[in-house]
């Protein structure tokens, strides 16, 4: 099992917007796909900070996923286009964890 951390950074005044975006419409796409999101935060003292994590089984079940999601008509022509109006995609930070075996998350 297999963890991503994904850390981003919204344009100014936008994060209300992408957090209803993700809420709305990426992370059921995603989940619709076959993802597993485990969570979705907002930083407390950070007004531009998003944080989300997704849950993968193995390496092959992240790849095949990616070109699921990714790849997909709905990715590339309805949702990707507008997602450079509200996240600063040069910020985007991914971190792979692996669970530790008292982890909750193991």
């Amino acid at each position: 099992m297999l963890f991503e951390l994904r850390q981003y950074r919204t344009h100014p005044g936008k994060r209300e917007q992408w957090v209803e975006m993700m809420e709305n419409e990426i992370i059921p796409f995603q989940v619709s796909q076959g993802m597993s999101i485990v969570g979705s935060f907002t930083g407390e003292e950070e007004d531009d900070l998003y944080v989300w994590i997704r849950r993968f089984e193995s390496e092959e079940q992240r790849v095949a996923l990616y070109e699921a999601v990714y790849q997909s008509d709905t990715w590339l022509n309805d949702i990707s286009p507008r997602i450079p109006e509200l996240l600063d995609r040069e910020s985007i930070k991914v971190t792979r964890l692996n669970p530790t075996s008292v982890s909750a998350l193991h």
